[in-house]
């Protein structure tokens, strides 16, 4: 069995919503590349008494090893430190050198605001540099160090490993993490996994579920698999998790899925949907498909510059991203995508007519290859018996003639709506670019 591992986020800002978890997330990912299990992760505010707690739960729990992020800076109620220290039972001390470092972090900071409160500075700087007996020290980032700390009985629980809270602190303060001898004694059960992604577009969850039975009918041992199930951003994601000497078991399983989904199984290798949309853009596919790259303009309406901010989240997008409009009024429609104002009149601003104008202008207009033109009603209001809230119209246009139009009728609130247009929008454009019938993998309305 593997090396076992918990996570806790401390942080009310994070425990109330106003923060967004990134460690915990993150963090996982890294526990997975190292082979171990992570069975918990714990959300608990800044109250000393509920981190205790946590950690006596991961630690009632056979945890080898509990990562904590946050609490670690200069006021008073960033006490994780103090918290680790007690619970391994170790005295607090201060590290003199550890004084010395964060200070000169901090010199810069007062020579640049000369009034600020030196005293109070110095106190606070003393507090980080005072650090639980026998810890290890990772070296500042910002001006909070890390920490990993082991039991003061050996095998007398988890070793914890204390990191800060901002994601910019914490991801290569835990590169020096893993090099020390004291986390890597506590993951010497470490195993070895693999993981695969599989991603279908246009199918029900409950669909995977019909699949793993079939499975297990057709004699794949699911119990040495590890397969997780998830339904984001409109797409099915399969997770599977399995150790190396398991790799036939995870092929025949793999063989199922792709004969019960040819029609709507995207990606096998994980790649995202984004991604292989950058690829084809880019002039990449199978070699009787081989093309010089193309770029994409987009005109989108109930939207509102979601799908742009899509299309240039990978590195690189230059390439092939010529520019958008957001084409939220009428009066933006006609005026910067071209789209004739009979059109609007006829058949309305959410319509077949109009998301093929909008993608011809965002064409034409932006001197683009392709077009993508969405328009919709995102809600809660607007909508009407003939156009529900949900409905969206999207349509790819080009180069040349060619073109996919497709109207959905997405569940959801306003949020739900707008978030899977995009991901409507990105398989259009997937199809077109691999000149594909649209009506496969794509829901229909």
């Amino acid at each position: 069995m593997s090396a076992r591992a918990g996570i806790v986020v401390t942080g009310t800002e994070v425990l109330t919503g106003r923060v967004t978890d990134r460690n915990g997330p993150w963090l996982a990912e890294r526990l997975r590349e190292l082979g171990v299990d992570l069975a918990f992760t714990a959300i608990v505010g800044d109250r000393p008494q509920d981190m205790e707690a946590a950690l006596r739960f991961m630690a009632e729990r056979g945890m080898d090893v509990v990562l904590t992020s946050g609490g670690l800076g200069p006021t008073a109620d960033d006490l994780t430190a103090e918290v680790v220290g007690r619970f391994q039972g170790r005295p607090m001390v201060l590290d003199a050198a550890l004084e010395e470092r964060i200070a000169e972090i901090l010199r810069p900071l007062m020579k640049r605001w000369p009034d600020l409160d030196m005293d109070a500075i110095r106190a606070s700087n003393r507090k980080q540099a005072v650090i639980p007996d026998g810890a290890t020290v990772l070296d500042p980032v910002g001006t909070a160090p890390g920490l990993v700390v082991p039991p003061a009985e050996p095998g007398g629980g988890p070793t914890v490993v204390v990191l800060p809270g901002p994601p910019r602190e914490l991801q290569p303060m835990w590169s020096t993490a893993v090099e020390t001898q004291a986390l890597k004694a506590a993951l010497t059960g470490a195993t070895t996994y693999r993981q695969k992604t599989l991603r279908m577009f246009g199918i029900p969850e409950s669909e995977i579920a019909l699949t793993l039975r079939e499975a297990e009918s057709e004699g794949v041992d699911l119990d040495k698999l590890e397969v997780t199930t998830c339904l984001k951003r409109g797409e099915v994601e399969v997770v599977t998790r399995y150790e190396p000497d398991r790799q036939e078991v995870y092929e025949a399983f793999e063989r199922v899925v792709k004969a019960r989904h040819a029609d709507t199984l995207f990606s096998d290798d994980g790649t995202t949907v984004d991604e292989q949309v950058a690829s084809l853009l880019r002039g990449a596919g199978p070699p009787e498909r081989s093309r010089p790259p193309l770029t994409v303009a987009v005109a989108e309406s109930c939207t509102g510059g979601l799908l742009s901010a899509r299309l240039t989240e990978l590195p690189g997008s230059s390439d092939y991203f010529k520019g958008a409009i957001v084409a939220y009024s009428n009066d933006v429609k006609i005026a910067q995508a071209a789209v004739p104002p009979e059109l609007i009149e006829r058949h309305g601003a959410v319509s077949q007519e109009v998301a093929e104008a909008l993608a011809d202008g965002a064409r034409t207009q932006l001197e683009a290859d392709l077009g993508v033109g969405v328009t919709g009603v995102a809600g809660p209001g607007g909508g009407s018996e003939e156009k529900p809230v949900g409905l969206v119209w999207i349509s790819v246009a080009g180069p040349g003639e060619e073109r996919l139009t497709r109207s959905v009728n997405l569940p959801g609130g306003r949020f739900d709506v707008r978030d899977r247009a995009t991901t409507v929008a990105m398989h259009l454009l997937r199809r077109a670019l691999l000149a594909e019938t649209p009506a496969a993998g794509l829901p229909h309305s």
